[in-house]
């Protein structure tokens, strides 16, 4: 977390050297400064700062393409009203245990349009999810939750 701040930091003052308070100086400057803690560290220890970040962009990329394929799905259900639309409630074991998982995990399926996420099990094992069309195969969706979404998150958390 201190190098993720030292990075943000040495970006502001990137920003404050240039003279430019624009979102592409910001990334350039992440990018540089990213780039410098990394040769930094290399020579006085490891973080897991650098391993986490890849994983965290490819979190978050993941999660925009499922965001786009959702809207794109529901589009295409709202503009064909002859489909048959198959809604229904499944439940999704979890992995994730602590609060951060659990909340990331059931706030990324209810952004994506056509879901939500209903509510966690008492022994906060089972998420229930609700989606507008589960399809022929409720399994389908339950392991799509389970090993692209979740184990994405679990990735970055821990």
């Amino acid at each position: 977390m201190i190098t993720f701040l030292f990075n943000i930091l040495l970006t502001l003052v990137w920003m404050a050297l240039t003279g430019q308070f624009n979102t592409v100086n910001f990334a350039l400057g992440f990018v540089l400064s990213y780039a410098a803690l990394w040769l930094i560290y290399r020579i006085h220890g490891p973080s897991s700062y650098f391993w986490k970040t890849p994983q965290f962009l490819r979190l978050s990329l993941f999660a925009l393409r499922e965001i786009i394929k959702a809207n794109l799905n529901v589009a295409y259900i709202v503009l064909n009203p002859g489909y048959q639309m198959r809604p229904g409630i499944i439940a999704v074991p979890m992995d994730a245990r602590t609060d951060a998982e659990i909340t990331l995990l059931a706030n990324l399926i209810t952004l994506t349009p056509g879901t939500l996420s209903i509510d966690i099990s008492a022994d906060r094992k089972v998420l229930y999810v609700h989606s507008v069309d589960v399809g022929d195969d409720p399994d389908q969706l339950r392991r799509k939750i389970k090993d692209q979404l979740e184990r994405r998150i679990l990735e970055v958390t821990r």
